[in-house]
């Protein structure tokens, strides 16, 4: 995706936003790889939080996601990954954080199977969300609204390392699944706990290149290409089975 492209399909996503939600937008802010300086359309989603004053409508829901799938139809492989939550879970900060409507790639085929079902259900908590405040308060980017510091408040260092850990706990079992996105996912929850930075998945493989036993670095260098858009490489699986365990183990301490 070129950029005037990601512009123009960013434009459009706050413009209908805005009247899809009428008075009740609060705001738009764009997170992730899109504002660490590390997208690559093929490894990459745009990730988005809506904020909102007051609860939608079902029939304000369905509208609204019919424009996200327009819109993701027209993303790169990943697609859109969106939050819309209320503004009063942002400041102060609520942890689980409640979500009003969420949509990834890999909920397409369930909206359009079944969208009144979607709609329904498509409601409830999710500790991803405190990476993803970490990450606008940090480095993001407010698209339209209030200001970041307005809506959000920090996100309490321990929320914080819970919500990121939830997804690396499990990786010394799992890792051989998808690599590349555990071993710097790993180095960049590392990074977080022992220096307290708040870094993206590649600058937290460059970060480790520097930092973890030179045991370890074919592994990481491996995952840094195929992160920035090289194909797969034949990962040593043991390698990164010890990479694994290594770095849980020094997340754990």
């Amino acid at each position: 995706m070129q950029v005037p492209e990601f512009d123009s399909l960013i434009k459009e996503y706050v413009d209908q936003s805005a009247t899809i939600l009428r008075g009740n937008l609060a705001g738009i802010y764009l997170h992730g790889s899109a504002v660490m300086g590390c997208f690559n359309p093929l490894k990459s989603d745009i990730d988005l939080i809506v904020v909102v004053d007051r609860p939608l409508s079902d029939p304000v829901k369905r509208a609204y996601m019919d424009m996200v799938v327009r819109l993701n139809a027209r993303t790169p492989a990943k697609g859109i990954e969106m939050s819309v939550v209320l503004r009063e879970v942002c400041r102060p900060f609520v942890y689980p954080t409640p979500f009003e409507l969420h949509f990834s790639a890999g909920h397409l085929k369930w909206y359009r199977d079944d969208p009144e079902d979607y709609i329904r259900k498509m409601k409830g908590e999710d500790k991803d969300l405190a990476a993803h405040f970490t990450i606008i308060t940090k480095r993001g980017k407010c698209l339209y609204g209030a200001p970041v510091r307005e809506v959000f408040a920090e996100v309490p260092c321990g929320d914080y390392m819970d919500s990121i850990w939830n997804d690396i706990a499990e990786a010394p079992d799992t890792i051989a699944d998808d690599t590349m996105y555990l071993t710097l996912n790993l180095a960049r929850v590392l990074a977080f706990k022992e220096e307290g930075l708040v870094l993206s998945k590649r600058e937290g493989g460059e970060w480790a290149l520097g930092k973890l036993p030179a045991e370890y670095r074919p592994l990481i260098a491996d995952a840094l290409r195929e992160y920035s858009g090289n194909a797969r490489p034949a990962y040593d699986e043991a390698l990164a089975r010890r990479y694994a365990a290594y770095t849980v183990g020094r997340i754990r301490q």
